[in-house]
């Protein structure tokens, strides 16, 4: 399983992987990573699916999407990192730090939940983009990833990430869809140990404040920041609070 990576920042810095929402490739980060990377080793990754990295047949699980961090790190030689997921790159971060506790040391979970969406939402979307390709959703997607008022003030912004909603390839956003479908961590949360951030965004139609706020509240180590008038992808749309929350989580050791 090949994983499209890169790096950026200093190398002999701590590792921060970063990791992406449904629909996106690491350019999702582009806003984040030069406050990132003055202070981390920033490693962005592409899901399965999606981007650079292969596309295997489906359907996939979140423990494969938490593995192939786990390969990718040993491919490296990285033993431990922190890491911010967000939306399903959130879901990711759950369950590695359930289950790869000695590869974490802090996680950062921004605009995910423990269980996101229904059952039939995601068979109905892996559904219709396995019979219509990507493009059929793009509109409806990203229209909930920013505010009206963003939206309208930055086309291009938005044109920027419909297009990269189109590029995925189709089976790999569907078998992501799948992975989604059937992952409901909120029994599991409480065997999170690490220093946990959780960031909301008051604005987020596909993960609510109410998500965050369960996260928050169940696992041991965790504290919630709310990013105000922002939709899903909170990291974008107000990119200095986001990596200023990031940064302060991390150093705060």
């Amino acid at each position: 399983m090949n994983v499209n990576h890169r790096f950026d920042g200093p190398e002999d810095a701590p590792v921060l992987v970063l990791s992406n929402s449904l629909g996106t490739t690491l350019e999702l980060w582009d806003s984040n990573v030069a406050a990132l990377a003055h202070h981390r080793r920033v490693l962005r990754y592409d899901q399965r699916g999606h981007g650079g990295s292969d596309v295997p047949p489906g359907p996939y699980t979140v423990e494969e999407l938490g593995r192939d961090v786990i390969s990718l790190l040993d491919e490296l030689g990285i033993e431990r990192v922190s890491f911010c997921g967000l939306s399903i790159g959130g879901v990711t971060g759950l369950w590695l730090g359930a289950n790869a506790p000695d590869r974490i040391d802090r996680l950062v979970l921004a605009c995910t939940g423990a269980r996101i969406g229904t059952t039939e939402m995601w068979t109905e979307r892996a559904a219709t983009v396995r019979a219509e390709g990507t493009a059929s959703i793009a509109a409806a997607v990203v229209e909930r990833w920013f505010t009206p008022g963003l939206a309208m003030a930055r086309p291009e912004l938005v044109a920027r990430f419909r297009a990269m909603v189109e590029s995925t390839p189709d089976e790999g956003y569907a078998a992501c869809c799948d992975a989604l479908r059937d992952f409901d961590f909120s029994e599991e949360l409480g065997r999170i140990a690490q220093p946990t951030l959780v960031l909301a965004g008051s604005r987020d139609p596909a993960t609510p404040p109410e998500l965050g706020a369960f996260l928050a509240e169940k696992i041991p180590a965790a504290t919630l920041t709310l990013i105000e008038d922002v939709a899903h992808l909170a990291n974008v749309a107000e990119p200095g609070q986001f990596s200023h929350a990031v940064l302060t989580h991390l150093e705060d050791a």
